[in-house]
C-alpha cells in the first residue's frame, strides 16, 4: 500500500485506489493475480473488485477456457468506457485526445493552426470537441481533463506563468476550460506528462532513474524521475532542458551566439534545411530517416553532436538507468542509434555510462496524451469513490 489510512474508511479507500491502479497501470489480470500483488486476502479482493465493478470502473471477464488446474480466476480489466480528455496546444496546432482507463488512445484529433492558439482558442476547440464526441458515444463517461503545456506551470495553481513560443503570460488556462466545460482540468508541462507516461505504459516501464527529454515544435522539454518519483523542484519548474547551455567543441556547429540547446537542437531548423513545411512527426520522421540529401545529413549530424554532448551531462550527473528521447529528438538518434549511443557513453564517465540505457519513447506520438490523461486519472485513481456522473455539456 502507498498511503497511510488510519480509519476503516480510509483503509477501504486506500486498497480500492491500490486495485484500480494495478489494472490500470498493468492491464488485465486476474483476481488470483491482484491478491498476490496487493498482499490481501481473496475476499477482500473479491469485494473490492465487486465495488469497482458496480461503479463501472473495472469489467470482469471470464477467464482462459484452456486452463484446465483449478477453479479459474475471473480476469479484471479497466472499463474502456471510463475516459479522459486530453489535450497538448502546440504553436502549429491543438492536439485532442480521448485516453480511456489502460492507457488507451480511443480516439484524437489535431486542429492546425497557422500562428500559436491562444488559450481563447483552446477552450473553444476542446469545447467543441467534446460536445461532438460526447453525441456519438452517450455510454462513454468523462472522468476530467488532462492539459500537457509546452511551457511553465505554476504547481500551487495550475497558472500558465509562461509559454513562449505559445506567446502566453500568466494565463489561468485550467480554470477557463474547467468552466466551460464543466469539468475538472488538471494540467501540468507537456514533456514531465511525457515522462510519468513513459514511465507508467512505455520505454521506461522498468526502469525507477529517467531522464526523458521531448523534442516538439515549442522547442524541447523534459522530465526527471528519480526513485520512481517525478521531480517538479520547488515551484513545478525542473525539466527545462531546452534552457540548458549547450556544449558546443567546434565554432562551426554554432548557430545562435549565446543559444540554449533549443536554439541549436531545432525541429524548425530541420524542416528548413529539408525544405519541408508544417508537417506532422509522422512526416518528418519518413524524411530524416530516408534522406540523402548532404544538406540535411550535415543538419542532422550537427544537431546530433550537440544533443550527444547534452546526454553525456545529463548521465554524469544524475545516473539515470534510462535516457528516453521523444518527437525530433528520437528521430536523430534513430538516423544510426548504435552510433549515438556509443557517442553518449563515450562522452560520459565510465562508471554511470555502463549502467545507462537509451531508447526512443515507446508510447511514439500518444506519449503526451497518454501523459495528459494520466494526470486527469490521478485523482480517481487515488479515491474511487470520488468518480461522480458529469452532465453532458450545455451550450
Amino acid at each position: 500500500m502507498n498511503e497511510r489510512a488510519t480509519t476503516v474508511e480510509g483503509v477501504r479507500r486506500t486498497n480500492l485506489g491500490e486495485v484500480l491502479r494495478l489494472v490500470h497501470h498493468h492491464g488485465a489480470r486476474s483476481r488470483a493475480t491482484i491478491t498476490a500483488d496487493t498482499g490481501l486476502n481473496r475476499s477482500t479482493v473479491a469485494d473490492l473488485v465487486s465495488e469497482l465493478a458496480t461503479r463501472g470502473l473495472v469489467v470482469e471477464q471470464e477467464p482462459d477456457a484452456t486452463r484446465r488446474v483449478g477453479r479459474p480466476s475471473p480476469i479484471v480489466a479497466p472499463s474502456p468506457d471510463v475516459v479522459a480528455i486530453a489535450v497538448n496546444p502546440e504553436v502549429d496546432a491543438i492536439e485532442i485526445g480521448v485516453i480511456s482507463l489502460g492507457g488507451t488512445v480511443q480516439e484524437r484529433t489535431r486542429v492546425a493552426f497557422v500562428r500559436p492558439p491562444t488559450p481563447a482558442d483552446v477552450v473553444d476547440a476542446v469545447s467543441r470537441f467534446v460536445e461532438g464526441w460526447q453525441a456519438g458515444s452517450p455510454r462513454v463517461r468523462i472522468v476530467g481533463v488532462g492539459l500537457a503545456v509546452p511551457g511553465l506551470v505554476r504547481a500551487d495553481d495550475g497558472i500558465v506563468r509562461l509559454a513562449p513560443h505559445l506567446g502566453w503570460h500568466d494565463e489561468p488556462i485550467a480554470d477557463q476550460l474547467s468552466a466551460a466545460l464543466g469539468l475538472p482540468v488538471l494540467i501540468d508541462n507537456d514533456a514531465s506528462l511525457g515522462a510519468r507516461a513513459e514511465r507508467l505504459f512505455g520505454a521506461a516501464r522498468e526502469h525507477r532513474d529517467v531522464v526523458y527529454l521531448n523534442g516538439g515544435a515549442s522547442g524541447i522539454g523534459g522530465g526527471l524521475i528519480l526513485d520512481g518519483q517525478l521531480i517538479s523542484g520547488a515551484g513545478g519548474y525542473a525539466g527545462e532542458w531546452g534552457q540548458t547551455r549547450p556544449g558546443i567543441l567546434s565554432d562551426e556547429d554554432r548557430r545562435t551566439d549565446g543559444g540554449v540547446l533549443e536554439d541549436e537542437v531545432n525541429r524548425a531548423r530541420l524542416l528548413q534545411t529539408a525544405r519541408l513545411g508544417a508537417v506532422d512527426d509522422a512526416a518528418l520522421a519518413v524524411v530524416l530517416a530516408a534522406t540523402s540529401d548532404q544538406g540535411v545529413v550535415a543538419e542532422i549530424d550537427r544537431q546530433r553532436r550537440i544533443l550527444i554532448a547534452a546526454l553525456a551531462n545529463a548521465v554524469n550527473v544524475l545516473n539515470p538507468s534510462i535516457v528516453v528521447l521523444g518527437g525530433f529528438l528520437a528521430m536523430l538518434r534513430d538516423r544510426d542509434p548504435e552510433a549515438f549511443d556509443a557517442d553518449v557513453r563515450a562522452g560520459a564517465l565510465e562508471a554511470p555510462a555502463e549502467q545507462v540505457e537509451l531508447r526512443a519513447a515507446a508510447l511514439g506520438a500518444d506519449r503526451l496524451l497518454i501523459g495528459a490523461a494520466e494526470a486527469a486519472f490521478a485523482p480517481l485513481l487515488s479515491d474511487p469513490n470520488s468518480f461522480v456522473e458529469r452532465a453532458p455539456l450545455a451550450r
